[in-house]
């Protein structure tokens, strides 16, 4: 079954027809999927998402867009949120110089505030970064997030900075982007990393993959993606789909261990 790591079931996106999309998960393969959070209001939908399906598992924290909503109160938050039972990230967490919604020094406060929370309540961290390579690596080295553990979602940038994730021990997640005709980099990246450091991820309702590009993504589409990595890796589609999912469990259920 395909073990979706990243997604957003809680967007307005959804609401028209939500709890129809997530009964059908199954029938479609997906066994597992990891509700994101991003801004204040998705920690608290995230947890009812939990709570109602037994297939979606939680990530919580701030995406660094978001951050100008921090507080000690919320990081508290966060920290009793990421003690139930289903919660298995602390993310979207990183940088975003891209929107640059908040500035550079707030995020980067932040992303090491929670990167120490992750490290204290035994967490894996789900990163975003965009326009943001080397601040994004400068962090993740000197918060030593390699013994963290994580994800870097959405991975976007060149080859040589996914060998120093790699390194670190950390995994580099994979969407839609992957079948875009101007990934050509992406697409390096994934013929280079590992298989055992690869998960598979949407950021559902965005970046659906060709064909629906510009549409509403889901987790339906994950398929798409799987074809293109395994034609990359000169591998069926069963053994990308049976080995990504041992990596997401390996990553996010065995967590506490």
């Amino acid at each position: 079954m395909i073990f979706e790591t990243h997604a957003h079931y809680d967007d307005e996106a959804f609401d028209a027809d939500r709890e129809e999309l997530l009964n059908s998960m199954e029938e479609h393969g997906i066994g597992a999927v990891i509700n994101v959070s991003a801004n204040l209001e998705s920690l608290d939908r995230t947890r009812e998402l939990m709570e109602r399906y037994p297939f979606i598992y939680g990530a919580v924290g701030l995406h660094p867009d978001e951050i100008g909503d921090m507080s000690e109160t919320v990081l508290e938050k966060i920290r009793t949120l990421c003690r139930l039972e289903k919660t298995v990230a602390v993310g979207e967490i990183g940088l975003d110089y891209y929107w640059d919604k908040e500035d550079h020094e707030t995020q980067r406060v932040w992303f090491e505030r929670q990167l120490e929370l992750a490290r204290q309540e035994k967490l894996p961290v789900i990163i975003h970064s965009r326009d943001a390579a080397a601040d994004t690596l400068q962090v993740m080295k000197s918060c030593r997030a390699g013994e963290i553990g994580g994800v870097l979602h959405c991975f976007s940038y060149s080859k040589e900075m996914a060998a120093e994730y790699l390194n670190m021990g950390l995994y580099l997640g994979i969407g839609g982007v992957l079948t875009f005709k101007n990934a050509r980099k992406l697409r390096e990246v994934v013929a280079y990393a590992p298989m055992d450091r690869l998960l598979l991820e949407t950021d559902s309702p965005y970046l659906a993959p060709v064909p629906f590009r510009g549409k509403r993504n889901s987790s339906l589409n994950l398929p798409l993606v799987v074809q293109q990595i395994a034609e990359i890796k000169g591998l069926s589609p069963e053994d990308v789909t049976g080995i990504t999912e041992e990596n997401a469990v390996r990553l996010f259920l065995n967590k506490r261990s």
